[in-house]
């Protein structure tokens, strides 16, 4: 594999609430890698680190400990003007697209935000603007909208375009259809595939749904308390996981059918006794 992202034994290490309390480790020894055109899907439950692992390399939570290279360069203390001329190939898609977006501005003006920062004005942005609303499947009409003027799923739109705004090489997609109901999340998620196929863009997928990274990902890695417990190839990782953890996190994925889903409760009600009990 190029070395396009590498994040090697990378701590996170945030200050102790109070005057006499310890630092809080939020990642231990982190380490992962991603291709160019690849999609590393970073799954685990709620507060096990994946979302500090994007924002450290997003440069929004501080790496104490490792290395963070992007296309050879070291980015993990890099300077304000340095993040902002790392803007234009590293970008983000954030969980809820109606709180990312600016209620007061038009999808047009928002559109343009990141291109007038890059220098892009006049004609050429009008133009790059109306490529990025074909280009994620919206009317030419969104322009002039608001987004509160438009559904969850056409929101996450917007932000995916405002994402691609600057042809970007990798996006890192923080838990993106987690507030989108299921259709919704299948059309977003082919929509990211899509985008892939055209334009080569890397993505970091952050889930806590195993199922959602198993449709979108080439490789998946598994985070429990701030450390990567499993990686390797998507369908190996998701259908046959080889650690505990990642195996509760397969029995804990809804499924359509009641009684596959009665059944796969059951499983996981086992499987927990079963490593409760290696663990006494």
């Amino acid at each position: 594999m190029s070395e396009f992202l590498k994040v090697e034994n990378v701590d996170v290490e945030y200050p102790g609430k109070g005057f006499l309390s310890k630092p809080f480790k939020a990642l231990h020894s982190v380490s992962i890698e991603l291709g160019k055109g690849e999609t590393l899907g970073l799954v685990g439950e709620s507060g096990s680190g994946k979302t500090t692992l994007g924002r450290a390399i997003l440069g929004l939570a501080p790496v104490t400990a490792g290395s963070i290279r992007f296309q050879g360069e070291e980015i993990s203390k890099a300077s304000r003007k340095e993040r902002q001329r790392l803007s234009r190939d590293i970008q983000v898609v954030f969980q809820d697209p109606y709180t990312s977006l600016n209620p007061s501005m038009e999808i047009g003006q928002i559109l343009a935000e990141p291109l007038e920062i890059q220098g892009m004005k006049g004609d050429e942005a009008k133009k790059r603007i109306k490529e990025l609303l074909d280009q994620v499947n919206l009317p030419k009409d969104a322009i002039h909208r608001l987004p509160r003027e438009f559904s969850g799923g056409q929101r996450q739109r917007v932000a995916i375009a405002r994402a691609l705004a600057l042809a970007p090489k990798l996006i890192v997609c923080d838990e993106p259809v987690s507030a989108l109901d299921l259709t919704t999340q299948a059309r977003i998620l082919d929509l990211f595939l899509q985008i892939q196929q055209d334009t080569g863009v890397s993505y970091l997928f952050v889930s806590h749904d195993l199922d959602v990274v198993r449709h979108i990902s080439h490789r998946i890695a598994v985070m429990y308390k701030g450390e990567i417990v499993e990686q390797g190839e998507a369908m190996k990782v998701s259908k046959n996981p080889d650690h505990p953890y990642t195996q509760r996190l397969l029995m804990a994925s809804p499924v359509p059918d009641p009684d596959r889903q009665a059944k796969r409760r059951e499983e996981r009600k086992a499987l927990l006794a079963l490593q409760a009990q290696a663990a006494s």
